[in-house]
């Protein structure tokens, strides 16, 4: 039973409490401390939280688990605040680093995070920044949106790219102006291609290290629920090899690519129908355009300042047909499959609301919350839209902050960028969403996204879009209540009610107290899965009963 607490339960009924006692993995009683008391009994066991916050565990909107968990011993490229890389010469020397230190047997150099937005030089590396690195070994540098990469010349040669290589549908081989030489940059399904069939895979005795060292790392976060939104072949096994050996501190709900549904049928099967060892098969993903940031989501209007090469006209990039579309969103309204569609662009979410609309009206009404992920640009006639249909955005608000002013100067213009990630709209929508990170794109740190879509603050201290801002209050219950919504799991997580899991995180202060500027300094002083302690912080900044008792 915890007493001494400001709980905040994400209960319209019962918002606060002083007392939640919990029995069995699930939430016994919540209210006053003498009723919560009755409740437990006189046997129960008292955990003092000193006054600190109790809220339920946090839910991730969106995000690619086992990515990050692939991710975790490459070379981080990210810049400030994420990472430390601010220029083309860092960058290079990282890398350089960790060829020094690589075994033998390593046949790549792998990095990830370089953002060309933030990088001294203002562009990409090219493949000559990356010989630097080494010519007898393939070097691939990922860009922070994961919708591009940079590979040196020995990693274009091993992909058979070359002046003579086609570009894909969906995607483009970058070459010189004035010239059919690649300069190493690969976009959208280019790089796709060789990250699906080409790219170096994770031997599988990592797998359970990575998945635990992951799980760990969004415990922390207050995190009690990911999601992996395009699990491919290799995100699938990890993930059932977690689920075996019981190294999943957290649940995570997996939603495959729709073009691997063949491939992972079998693997996936055992975990649609209820979560198995944490692992929960919640239905598939599709993606429709790129990033902003990288200048390849679709719009509808042209982006201001376009692509090197690119015409005045460039509206980004679409990656299907409308005709295709509609018969995969057709087809899973058809079997009653969950659908995750990746639309940061307008003119990409005009496509799947057109498709959702047409399935509709073929196979009628139901409760099916297909999720537009990302969401970034709708405008306001589409909410509308999207909410007659039953569509569920999952806006990445922390963009505001990373991206804010490169949106303003280079992508979108001021008027366009106040509109990012329209969180307000869909709330005078009367919508429920959710909110993400999109890690690895962004660290999963489910506080500074809250901070992010309150504050809606830039690197540059600018405020992007103040007329979108949340409340403290609707931006908690986004990662929470609405969230677990998103997934069909308001029933059973989101909100602290008798009944359901007692998935709960220990907060240093009160999101809803505090000033909107230090909800991102808030910490996390524990995390608990089903009642159980899956992270308890430095002793140092824990009360001693909660200290103790956790760890009894």
């Amino acid at each position: 039973m915890f007493v001494n607490a400001d709980i905040v339960t994400i209960n319209e009924r019962q918002p606060f409490a002083e007392a939640v006692a919990v029995r069995s993995g699930r939430i016994l009683a919540v209210g006053d401390v003498a009723a919560v008391l009755g409740a437990a009994g006189p046997g129960a066991r008292l955990f003092d939280l000193n006054g600190h916050t109790l809220v339920p565990g946090f839910i991730d909107g969106h995000g690619q688990f086992t990515q990050v968990a692939g991710e975790l011993d490459w070379v981080d490229l990210a810049p400030p605040p994420a990472g430390g890389i601010s220029s083309i010469e860092e960058l290079v020397a990282a890398l350089r680093r960790r060829l020094g230190r690589l075994a033998v047997q390593h046949k790549y150099v792998l990095g990830v995070g370089y953002d060309d937005s933030m990088l001294e030089e203002g562009r990409h590396p090219t493949r000559e920044d990356l010989d630097r690195v080494s010519t007898d070994l393939p070097v691939w540098v990922v860009h922070a949106s994961r919708h591009m990469a940079v590979g040196n010349s020995v990693a274009l040669d091993q992909a058979g790219i070359a002046a003579s290589t086609p570009d894909p549908e969906g995607g483009a081989i970058v070459r010189r102006c004035g010239s059919r030489e690649p300069t190493g940059l690969l976009r959208e399904s280019a790089w796709a291609h060789v990250r699906l069939t080409l790219f170096p895979t994770i031997p599988e005795h990592h797998h359970p290290d990575l998945v635990r060292r992951t799980g760990e790392h969004y415990a922390r976060l207050g995190i009690t629920t990911a999601q992996d939104g395009a699990t491919d072949v290799a995100g699938m096994q990890m993930l059932a090899m977690a689920a075996e050996d019981g190294s999943l501190p957290i649940d995570v709900i997996a939603y495959p690519l729709y073009q691997l549904e063949s491939r992972l049928r079998a693997a996936a099967a055992p975990y649609r129908r209820a979560s198995v060892g944490g692992v929960r098969v919640g239905g598939l993903k599709l993606v429709l355009d790129g990033s902003p940031q990288g200048k390849t989501a679709w719009l509808t209007e042209p982006y201001r300042v376009p692509l090197a090469g690119e015409p005045a006209s460039y509206t980004g990039i679409s990656l299907h047909s409308n005709d295709e579309v509609q018969r995969i969103v057709g087809d899973c309204f058809a079997r009653g499959v969950q659908l995750l569609v990746h639309a940061n662009g307008d003119a990409a979410a005009e496509q799947m609301i057109e498709a959702v609309a047409r399935a509709e009206r073929r196979h009628g009404r139901g409760d099916r919350r297909p999720v537009m992920v990302h969401a970034q640009l709708v405008r306001e006639d589409q909410l509308e839209r999207m909410r007659a249909l039953g569509i569920v955005p999952s806006f990445c608000s922390s963009h505001c902050y990373y991206w804010g002013d490169w949106h303003v100067a280079s992508t979108l213009g001021p008027a366009r960028a106040q509109r990012l990630n329209p969180a307000r709209s869909a709330r005078r929508q009367g919508m429920r969403f959710s909110l993400h990170n999109d890690a690895p794109v962004v660290p999963p740190d489910m506080l500074f996204l809250i901070w992010a879509a309150v504050t809606r603050l830039s690197r540059s201290g600018a405020v992007i879009g103040p007329a979108q801002r949340l409340t403290p209050a609707e931006a908690l219950r986004a990662v929470t209540l609405d969230a677990a919504y998103q997934h069909y799991e308001d029933e059973r997580k989101g909100s602290l009610e008798v009944g359901k899991l007692a998935d709960m995180a220990v907060l240093s202060a009160n999101p809803l107290r505090v000033a909107p500027e230090a909800i991102k300094e808030i910490a996390v002083l524990a995390t608990l899965k089903e009642g159980v302690p899956i992270h308890v912080g430095a002793p140092a900044r824990l009360p001693e009963s909660l200290g103790i008792g956790l760890a009894e």
